[in-house]
């Protein structure tokens, strides 16, 4: 690709006007992109840690419906994110997904305030996933390819920890609301159309489109061909990683299980979510220092604890005690996931590669959410969350055979 072969010759550290004075700093895209995330996850995480309640409480859903709509919604995201990456590297420009992308979750979010029955807000959760997946790869794909390949890792971090601010903006907001207003929580719904429209323009009128010579012309095709064993690997070990991590909704509600009140929850995911942040900034920072692996490793292990605790927990001051801690696990493995990606597959078909890690992480969001919830139902938490902590450490032992070695 031409733009990736000016890129090699004319390092960002040293001569991009986005450098000066030779000093490591990220991209304006990739500055945008953080505002973005931030905004939007304020708006989705005004609602997320009411959702198990209100679904199964408002709405009159089951712990196994709960399962198959988180899983479905993620399901549906993976397949759309495999996609829009490979065709946004054939069409030679990433803006127009993005910007699709964020609408059609910003639209889709506030009907949740209509919501009857829970068909209903399953069809909204998949619609709203379905913007993120034609998204997520292409903007991934557009911060690697305007980060010096020396601060991915950073750039990446720093993405993940605005997104996660914004993740404890909502769940505060949300809390601060129904303080006032407790019997309001569909208005509040309905008020996550502001931050959706804030992220639209910054999209449309801020984000620069980085154009670049498209792959090829000829027919499109979304085939792993164009990668080696290593990253196929790298796909299965995730796979097999994911299909133990179920959706967080079912830790929102362990919680309550534990004691921890309805109005609490909002602030329990506020919190969460600040660890998540500020972590995940030293995260990227050390996975751009000591690589990526190891951090993937700690992270996986840090995850096969944590759920163990979660499992044997006995009171709702644990359950906090655990959330906080869960946060050190996304600080250690988002950007690390990622960097890995981008270091194997070398400078082409970015946008692929990251179309194909996203689908391996959601492809099995579906059977992983309905495995935990029939678990949680029918045999209780041990043996849930026990069955997420096993295929924490079976992955573990696949990522030792992933090379984590960079193809340039």
């Amino acid at each position: 690709m031409a733009h990736e072969k000016d890129f090699a010759a004319r390092p960002q550290s040293t001569a991009d006007p986005e450098h000066p004075n030779g000093r490591a700093q990220l991209p304006t895209n990739v500055k945008l992109l953080g505002w973005t995330s931030l905004l939007n996850d304020t708006a989705s995480e005004m609602i997320f840690p009411l959702l198990p309640a209100f679904f199964i409480g408002v709405l009159g859903g089951t712990k196994t419906q709960l399962g198959f709509a988180e899983g479905l919604a993620d399901s549906v995201a993976s397949l759309v994110k495999l996609w829009s990456g490979g065709w946004s590297d054939r069409t030679g420009s990433r803006k127009g997904f993005v910007f699709f992308g964020y609408s059609l979750a910003a639209m889709a979010r506030p009907l949740l305030a209509v919501a009857a029955f829970p068909w209903q807000a399953i069809a909204i959760r998949a619609i709203d996933r379905f913007g993120k997946g034609i998204r997520a790869a292409p903007r991934d794909a557009l911060i690697a390819d305007a980060t010096d390949p020396k601060f991915r890792g950073r750039a990446f971090g720093f993405n993940r920890a605005m997104d996660h601010l914004g993740a404890a903006i909502g769940p505060l907001f949300a809390a601060a609301f129904l303080w006032f207003w407790p019997d309001d929580v569909r208005v509040l719904f309905a008020l996550t159309l502001v931050p959706g429209l804030a992220v639209m323009a910054i999209v449309l009128f801020g984000l620069r489109d980085r154009r670049f010579a498209p792959v090829q012309r000829t027919a499109f095709m979304l085939t792993l061909k164009p990668f080696d064993r290593n990253f196929r690997l790298y796909l299965l070990t995730l796979v097999v990683f994911t299909l133990g991590n179920s959706s967080d909704a079912f830790l929102l509600l362990r919680a309550q299980d534990l004691g921890v009140e309805t109005w609490q929850l909002p602030l329990l995911w506020c919190a969460f979510h600040l660890v998540k942040s500020s972590a995940t900034l030293v995260g990227g920072r050390a996975a751009d220092r000591f690589g990526p692996r190891p951090l993937i490793f700690l992270g996986w292990g840090l995850y096969a604890i944590i759920y163990l605790a979660f499992a044997l927990a006995t009171s709702a001051w644990q359950a906090w005690v655990i959330f906080l801690i869960y946060g050190l696990f996304f600080a250690l493995t988002e950007p690390a996931e990622k960097a890995l990606v981008a270091n194997i597959v070398g400078p082409d078909r970015k946008g692929l590669a990251f179309g194909w890690f996203n689908f391996a992480i959601g492809v099995v969001a579906l059977p992983s959410s309905v495995i935990f919830g029939w678990l949680y139902e029918q045999q209780g938490a041990f043996v849930a969350f026990g069955w997420g902590a096993a295929l924490s450490a079976l992955a573990m032992l696949m990522l030792v055979a992933v090379r984590p070695g960079a193809r340039r």
